[in-house]
């Protein structure tokens, strides 16, 4: 199973990061645990200073701007 956090405040592009990562899991068959982090602070201790950032199994993959359909399919296969 694939830990992934989506950093970020809760906004429209947070909320589709999040509805990308979990679409591309189920279309890839991949089990995943999603958690949406929007504490500032958390954040910032990813070294995130845009965002939506995207976190997999402790590894910042993304940040600032929604990532690509298949980057996140590439990173959640990796």
């Amino acid at each position: 199973m694939k830990n992934v956090k989506v950093l970020g405040s809760g906004c429209k592009r947070c909320k589709a990061t999040a509805d990308m990562v979990r679409a591309e899991a189920g279309r890839l068959g991949i089990d995943i645990e999603l958690e949406k982090v929007t504490d500032s602070a958390a954040i910032a201790g990813f070294g995130i200073v845009a965002t939506p950032g995207l976190v997999i199994d402790g590894k910042v993959v993304h940040a600032g701007g929604l990532p690509r359909p298949e980057d996140v399919a590439r990173w959640l296969a990796a």
